[in-house]
């Protein structure tokens, strides 16, 4: 059988952030500190001739936590969250822009490729798509076994082949004979993962991390798929990083969740905290949403609104301010709300209004740009007071919109309206009741 290599000694890791949780050094696999993967955007070619930068996607922006030895932590979020990036980073398959990753008492984020890769025995992934995992032009056999190849694992082709078979009879694609010579294709999409999980502890590793493994498989299959990586938990003394957007599998199967948002972590703890008694207004949304089998059920839709920013020109503050009905002036309000909030009006109005409304005011490419104090001037023909009537008439049609409370002044001059938000701050995870948060309603 796939045995696990015997843990070499671990040294002790600094200190942990507030808001962080303390475990025992030897409880620890994995410690991570203010990691960060960023991507530069290219742009257009005529910005670059002008000299002008596309930007940076923050994928993963200051994430830290502590993996512990044998448990399932779960990586929750949207699409775009940075759970995908986040997973591979813990692998050395994304180089971190910075951050630390403590593993076996080294840092994974610096080391070099030539290093890292006798680790890779020890840190495995399973990929979402099977079919896209296994090579169509080689056997399952050699499939399986050529992570042995080439790592050196195996003394001989004999020894290879007996450990592949051990492989897949862990993962229950047996009679394994019948395995051992067929092609991906030759196979149904379970028993392609199947073989991917083989693949993936033939080696005996201590970690897997696990991006939507089960996403692109049958109902019927999913569960099946579930069990046998518990089983294998528990067998092989396994680690998992478990990559999804299925709450409900997250809470079948998982210790701890944290649920990321635009490259943070916003909300950890344990499962059955973050399921019965959820802090952030995300998470509280992201449960919310997910169906009831029950028809008489009468479950609250409140659904975010809007779309998830653009990781490129994040919101200032707290990134999900703009989609959270709780966000108050310390959330980090500014310019480009306002015009969320401008356009979202003008889309209830009929034409003739909008028309009217909208030549009130003049080119509002200004509020395009961050910053904490907007400036309305009015367009031709009209006023600064016909602006600032437009802006008290916005006020009054929904005064319970949170912009409002994050507004410090409304100030009208000759020149027009500006108005001032209050300075947002960036929340960090701390501890509430039994979770970290990154909100500033706790």
């Amino acid at each position: 059988m796939p045995t696990k290599p015997e843990p070499a000694s671990r040294t002790a890791v600094a200190p942990a952030p507030s808001g962080v949780e303390i475990t025992r050094p030897a409880d620890i696999l994995m410690d991570v500190r203010d990691l960060q993967v960023h991507y530069a955007l290219r742009g257009s070619s005529f910005g670059r001739l002008l000299g002008a930068g596309g930007g940076v996607v923050k994928a993963v922006d200051g994430v830290t936590f502590q993996l512990r030895r044998g448990e399932v932590l779960g990586l929750v979020g949207e699409s775009g969250s940075g759970k995908t990036t986040l997973g591979r980073a813990l692998l050395g398959l994304v180089r971190p822009t910075g951050g630390q990753i403590r593993y076996d008492g080294q840092d994974l984020a610096r080391m070099s490729e030539r290093r890292l890769r006798p680790l890779r025995r020890n840190l495995q992934m399973v990929f979402q798509d099977p079919a896209a995992a296994l090579n169509p032009s080689m056997d399952i056999e050699t499939a399986v076994g050529d992570p042995l190849r080439i790592h050196k694992l195996a003394r001989s082709a004999s020894e290879r082949r007996a450990r592949v078979a051990e492989a897949l009879e862990r993962v229950g694609l047996t009679p394994v004979e019948r395995f051992l010579s067929k092609y991906p294709s030759d196979l149904s999409g379970g028993q392609k993962q199947r073989a991917v999980l083989a693949r993936a502890i033939v080696m005996g590793p201590e970690l897997l991390v696990a991006d939507e493994p089960v996403s692109m498989l049958d109902m019927s299959v999913r569960a099946k798929i579930l069990e046998l990586m518990l089983d294998l938990k528990r067998d092989l003394d396994l680690t998992y990083v478990y990559i999804t957007h299925d709450l409900a599998s997250a809470k079948f199967f998982c210790d701890r969740v944290a649920i990321m948002y635009l490259g943070r972590i916003v909300e950890i703890g344990p499962t059955e905290e973050i399921f019965t008694a959820p802090k952030h207004p995300y998470t509280q949304a992201l449960l919310r949403a997910v169906p009831d089998p029950d028809p008489n059920a009468t479950v609250p839709r409140d659904i975010p609104r809007g779309e998830v920013p653009d990781a490129a020109a994040p919101p200032l503050g707290c990134s999900f301010h703009p989609r959270c009905p709780k966000a108050f002036e310390r959330c980090g309000w500014e310019t480009r709300d306002l015009r969320a909030v401008l356009e979202q009006h003008w889309l209830t109005l009929d034409e003739t209004r909008y028309e009217a409304e909208r030549k009130t005011i003049g080119n509002l490419d200004s509020l395009d740009t961050p910053g904490h104090t907007a400036r309305l001037t009015p367009g031709r023909g009209r006023q600064a007071a016909d602006v600032a009537a437009l802006v008290e008439r916005l006020r009054q049609s929904n005064p319970d919109e949170p912009l409002w409370r994050g507004v410090r002044r409304v100030e009208t001059d000759d020149g027009g309206v500006t108005v001032e938000f209050h300075q947002g701050e960036d929340p960090r995870l701390r501890p509430a009741d039994g979770v970290d948060v990154a909100c500033h309603l706790y």
